[in-house]
Parts: C-alpha cells; structure tokens; sequence
C-alpha cells in the first residue's frame, strides 16, 4: 500500500538532491491523487522575490510521482514524457500547493494535471497538464 510513510520516505530516496532541496512535503494522498507542499524560500526566488518558473514546474512534475504511485498503489519507475505549464500570477513570500490529480493511469502511460495555489488563497497560480511512461522494474 502506498501511504504517507512509504511516500515521504520516497522523498529522500527516489529523486535527485536538488529536488531534495526544494524542502517538499506531503500534505495528503488519495486514490486519485496527492497534495505537496513548497515551502516558502528566497533561495527559489528570482531577483525580484517571486518564485521561480522552475521552482514551480519541479514542484508540479514531483508532485504528479507522487499522485500516480498514489493512484496505482505503489511507486514504479516512471519518467516525464510531457509537461505543459501555464503561469497565472505571481507566487512571493508564501508556500505553494501543489494538488495533481491523476486523470488516467493506464499500464504503461499515465496523464494528470497539477493545480498550484499559492498557501490561504484558493485562486491557482500555476496549472500543468503531464504525461508519464510508466517504465518496467530495474530501468
């Protein structure tokens, strides 16, 4: 079963330490989907104080991992075929939520898409649309 602590174990385990040091958490899993957590740093801001564009697709992109290992139960060896991002406003001095919902989790393609909201404001910053080839063990 995958559960909170199979998933924040994956956190130090699975991705690379750059990714690491975006300070994620899991904020909630369910069978379709999961919520995570960016913390609020100046290290990801540009020079003008608002996070970066990069930042947020890295947030998205790892946040749709964890809602498709959600959705199929376990984690499996995936990678990104396909992320289309759209920037809606600026995200300063706050923590984003990423909410990546899985839309079809096939067996060897998945398809989600990520809402990002900036933390105590439900309008989205950001939305992504990703697809996934869901690789076979040992890739």
């Amino acid at each position: 079963m995958f559960d909170r602590a199979t998933a924040e174990a994956m956190l130090a385990t699975v991705f690379a330490p750059w990714v690491q040091a975006l300070d994620l958490s899991i904020e909630s899993l369910g069978p379709d989907g999961a919520v995570l957590r960016m913390r609020f740093s100046e290290k990801l801001c540009r020079d003008n104080g608002v996070v970066c564009g990069q930042a947020l697709m890295s947030l998205a992109d790892t946040a749709m991992v964890f809602a498709v290992s959600s959705a199929g139960g376990v984690y499996r060896p995936m990678t990104t075929v396909d992320q289309t991002m759209h920037f809606l406003k600026p995200v300063a001095k706050a923590d984003v939520l990423a909410d990546a919902q899985v839309v079809r989790l096939g067996r060897t393609m998945a398809f989600g898409s990520v809402t990002l909201t900036a933390d105590g404001d439900a309008r989205p910053v950001a939305m992504a649309q990703l697809a996934y080839a869901l690789l076979a063990e040992g890739r």
